[in-house]
This record gives C-alpha cells, structure tokens and sequence, in this order.
C-alpha cells in the first residue's frame, strides 16, 4: 500500500513544466542574439570553450532534483503494518455549581469563572484520561457526557452560566447521584467526581449520597469556591446598572462558604477538601492526588502505520544537485575536442 503524508506539496511539481517552458524560451533568445551577429558555425569556431550540451544537462539535472525533492516533501509512506496502542488512564467527571450564588465576586472575577479557568487548566495537564461535565443548581444536568476530546470539554465549559439551568438552587446530592451513573459501566476503579461549588447545600442530604459514590469505587473531591466571611451576589439590571440581590424583607443577601459541609463530603467520599482563594484555586493539588490514582485502561485502538521513503528521495536530489554543481558550463581544456555524445569506430568523435 502507497499513500503521500502531505499530498497538497505534490502541486508544487506544476512549477515544473513551467520551469522547463521559460528554459527553452531562453534558450531561443540566446540563440537569436547570437545569430545577429553572423552565421552559427563560424561563430561557433570563434568560441571553441563554448559547450551548448553542458548547460542543458545541468538544467535537466536540477529539474529531476526538483521533482525529487517535491516528492520527498510530499512524504511518500509505502505498507502498512498493524499496530495496537493501549491509553491508561483515569475517568473524572467535573460537577460545576451555576447557581446564582456563585456569581459572588470574593473570589476575583466572580466564583463561578474563577472555577471555569481552573478547570480549563486542569485539563490542560490532562493526556490520557477522560473526562465530564455536569452543571447544577436546582438540579443536576449532564452538559458533556464522559469523553477524551479536552477541545469539546473547553468548549462546552466556555458556554457555562446561571442561566443554562432552569432551576436555581444548591443539590449537591443530584449532582453526585448523576455522576455516579455518567462513568463508563466497564471501568469499576479509577473513577473521580470533583464537585466545585460554594457548598450552600439547601436541597438534599450530599453526605449520604457521597458515601454511596464512595462504596461504587467513586473518589469524591471538593473544591470550595468563596470565603467564609462571604459576599453579596451582584445581579445586572437591563440598562447595564448593577445592584445585589435582596430577600423578601429587602436585605442584601450574603452567601458564604459552607467549608464545613464540603468537608463533610469529601471524607464521606474518601477524597480531600481544597479551598480555593484569590491567589490559588488548588488546581495543582487536585492534580497531584489524581495523578495518584490507579491507572485503568481507557481505550485501546488498532491503526495502520506506514514506513516513511522521504529519505531516498532526498538522497537521491542532493546527489543530483552534487552533480550539476561539479559540472562547469564552459569545456575543459583537456577534453575540449572530445564529443561523448558521438560515437565512430572505436573512438570518440572528435
């Protein structure tokens, strides 16, 4: 089996044909000039160091290199052999908090994108593992099921927002509930849910549900996202102006980080609690006890992969290119009168 690696440089050997077109066209020129000046072979007589072989065989031998070398660019791959890759890695699923308290801005710029970035740079450090994205508030949905392609992770965690979710709310137990039933069926070990939120839980009893995560082989982890002396969650008018959000006697609401629940959580779920703050959102933590988990196999493929022949090729036109370099265009003094192209009796014609 034969296939070019980059086929688009084969266009460069239309260069070719034109190459040889301006040539002869030169050619011509040069030989109209030279018969302004009187007939050719009593010209020719008076330039015996003259050689009209030798430029067009250099010529020739550039040509030929060029097309070499256009084709070795090209990468020509003959056969195919089989071979089978085995990625080992783990499976995650990030459950990511969109509800309105997490619009606060104690953590700069506001919790929720102060979240969004520090998943974006875990996933950066990510190579073989694969990965998941639930939002809740009220409720928990599935906004990327468990995958290995990191640019639909990031693209789907750019669309993220409080208004994705039609109920608003902390149920930290659906959350964990969903994940359990997003990781792949097959993989019974190496499994982590990496719940980001501010940990005001109003909804359902999260520790319980954690625990059952945690006897399914699931390594809960938690990231808190704001600090305890808490913030008030600022909300847009539709002119632009801003204000913060108010109960129903018209005082100010100030939502806090719930450390203590978020704790609760992750013991439950056999994982460990980071709190995330302005100068660090404990991404390079998370990673390192990931990072430590057993390995499992994600996915093993079968491909074809060809053996590369560029090298001969380019061999070949750099030898050619010697070649035509060694070669001067005026004859050699020594071999002026010999014609290697004519051939009488035994002996060059001279």
């Amino acid at each position: 089996m034969f296939q070019f690696a980059h086929t688009n440089y084969l266009y460069f050997l239309l260069v070719i044909p034109i190459l040889i077109i301006i040539f002869i066209i030169s050619l011509q020129i040069k030989k109209k000039a030279v018969k302004s000046f009187g007939d050719l072979k009593i010209i020719s007589g008076l330039m015996p160091n003259v050689s009209y072989r030798r430029p067009r065989l250099k010529f020739i031998l550039l040509i030929i290199a060029l097309t070499f070398i256009i084709i070795g660019v090209a990468g020509p791959q003959f056969g195919a052999k089989l071979k089978k890759v085995k990625r080992e890695g783990i499976e995650m699923i990030f459950a990511l908090d969109v509800s309105n308290s997490m619009m606060a801005e104690d953590i700069k710029p506001n919790r929720l994108e102060r979240s969004k970035q520090a998943i974006s740079k875990l996933i950066d450090k990510l190579h073989n593992d694969k990965i998941g994205l639930i939002v809740f508030a009220g409720d928990a949905y599935t906004q990327l099921p468990i995958t290995t392609d990191y640019s639909a992770a990031k693209m789907f965690l750019s669309t993220v927002s409080p208004e994705i979710v039609p109920k608003q709310g902390t149920a930290i137990g659906s959350a964990i509930k969903l994940g359990m039933n997003s990781f792949s069926p097959d993989n019974n070990r190496s499994k982590a849910l990496i719940i980001i939120t501010d940990g005001e839980n109003h909804e359902d009893n999260a520790v319980e549900m954690a625990e059952e995560a945690n006897k399914k082989g699931i390594v809960v982890y938690t990231i808190g996202m704001g600090l305890p002396k808490g913030a008030p969650i600022p909300i847009v008018g539709r002119y632009g102006q801003r204000d913060f959000r108010t109960d129903k006697s018209g005082n100010v609401v100030i939502t806090k980080l719930n450390e203590q629940m978020l704790q609760q959580i992750a013991s439950a779920g056999n994982g460990i609690y980071i709190r995330a703050n302005n100068s660090n959102a404990g991404i390079n933590i998370l990673y390192k006890k990931i990072n430590k988990m057993d390995k499992t196999e994600i996915e093993s493929k079968i491909y074809s992969e060809y053996d590369e022949r560029f090298q001969y090729l380019i061999a070949i036109a750099l030898i050619l290119l010697f070649v035509e370099f060694i070669i001067i265009e005026r004859k050699n003094k020594l071999f002026k009168d010999v014609n290697i192209f004519k051939l009488k009796g035994n002996k060059f014609k001279v």
